[in-house]
């Protein structure tokens, strides 16, 4: 576990280990909150382009170009109890930083609060997941990230799918928009216990039949994790490892709101805004508003 320990009056200690540039629409504090966004600058298992712990801030920055007003859902997001913790500090080892993870998110969920993680690299959402049991996990990647180890580490960001499937077992995870993986992942024996759709089966079978599969097999508690690769270069050019022929900005969304109300965690990753022209921090930030407008819209039903 990280530093902060456990104690029923903890938003001031909590609070007091982050950077405070926040989101725009972050206006409530701790204890009000019913969202709370944290970021986790660290991108140092990164295996390509690193700079994913420049991401917390430029999707801020994105965000406060944004309208309050969601008019798809006709929700005013000022209204939506978000909280803000800004940024955790920038740590050097993953295994730290994963602890710190694990103590922070451990807390809001603690708070009964939706705990939102802004990274930093894909291999951060382990240190969220060890709060959570009795959930399943979809998955937004353009890469399976299913090597028991990689560079000798086996927190690195390639290795995120498989760590889950430990913490969660079994059927419990949906990994959508796949179109990269290795021969060693694809020949394990583990490989058929994550339910993996590709984007050529997302394109084949269309959007609606995907949507449907995600709502008949997820529970009630779902965590949602974004890596932003997922999304074809073309919407998204500034992640760490690019891969063509990815999902589109509206099949993304799609996936996401059908199951907004049932999601207990939710995370982006792997946005790197040094290879970004604006647009991939600009969907991040309509991804963030997409979530919490589509969930408020539902809960309000």
């Amino acid at each position: 576990m990280g530093s902060y320990g456990k104690k029923e009056n903890n938003a001031a200690e909590l609070m007091s280990h982050f950077s405070k540039l926040k989101i725009a629409d972050a206006l409530s504090s701790y204890d009000d909150a019913d969202y709370v966004i944290f970021g986790a600058p660290f991108d140092n298992t990164s295996s390509y382009r690193r700079g994913s712990r420049y991401a917390p801030n430029s999707i801020r920055v994105a965000y406060d170009n944004l309208e309050s007003y969601e008019v798809n859902y006709g929700i005013n997001l000022l209204d939506a109890k978000i909280c803000d913790l800004g940024d955790l500090p920038v740590y050097e080892d993953v295994d730290y930083i994963l602890s710190e993870i694990e103590t922070v998110t451990g807390e809001i969920l603690h708070d009964h609060k939706i705990p939102i993680m802004l990274g930093g690299e894909h291999s951060l959402t382990v240190g969220a997941l060890r709060n959570f049991k009795d959930i399943t996990m979809v998955i937004i990647d353009a890469h399976s990230d299913f090597r028991d180890s990689y560079m000798d580490n086996k927190n690195n960001h390639a290795c995120v799918t498989r760590r889950a499937l430990e913490l969660l077992g079994k059927n419990k995870i949906i990994s959508i928009g796949t179109r990269s993986t290795s021969y060693e992942e694809i020949s394990s024996k583990e490989y058929e216990k994550v339910r993996f759709i590709s984007a050529n089966e997302v394109r084949a079978s269309g959007i609606d039949e995907v949507v449907r599969e995600v709502m008949d097999k997820t529970s009630n508690r779902v965590y949602f994790s974004i890596d932003m690769d997922g999304f074809d270069p073309a919407y998204a050019p500034g992640v760490g490892t690019p891969e063509p022929y990815g999902l589109t900005s509206i099949e993304v969304r799609s996936i996401l709101t059908s199951i907004s109300d049932k999601i207990v965690g939710f995370d982006i990753n792997e946005m790197t805004p040094l290879y970004d022209n604006g647009n991939t921090s600009m969907l991040a930030a309509k991804i963030l508003q997409d979530f919490i407008g589509s969930r408020e819209k539902a809960l309000k039903k």
